[in-house]
């Protein structure tokens, strides 16, 4: 910051380097908030890589149909995309909930069916 804050002073004003000098120290306290945080990272190439899906399916959405086909399609996707996030195999979770969802009576019973609520070896069992 320091380095920034001295060399902006050195450059042009109209100048492209002095704009991007200027966003880094406005934008500080955004940049360096995963410092205060230790469970933060500082890159975000696990959330680019869990929406990459979206981007290359994009073309495909434009065949939903109805606002609610590309609703069902963005809940399926998000299921998905949260079970990998909780380590749990896509293709063995959707069974395991289609398996359950159905006896499920109680609020508590369907929320024990989130991808953060199953382990693996309910998987397992069935």
């Amino acid at each position: 910051k320091a380095w920034l804050e001295k060399n902006s002073t050195r450059v042009p004003r109209d100048s492209l380097t002095y704009k991007a000098i200027q966003y880094t120290l406005n934008q500080w306290e955004l940049l360096t908030g995963y410092l205060a945080d230790g469970r933060l990272n500082i890159s975000n190439a696990l959330a680019e890589n869990a929406i990459r899906p979206f981007a290359v399916g994009r073309r495909n959405w434009l065949f939903a149909d109805t606002p609610r086909g590309a609703k069902a399609s963005a809940t399926v996707y998000s299921l998905i995309e949260t079970a990998k996030a909780n380590g749990l195999e896509p293709f063995a979770y959707i069974h395991h909930v289609l398996q359950h969802i159905g006896g499920a009576s109680t609020v508590e019973e369907i929320e024990a069916l989130l991808p953060w609520n199953v382990t693996l070896s309910k998987l397992q069992e069935g």
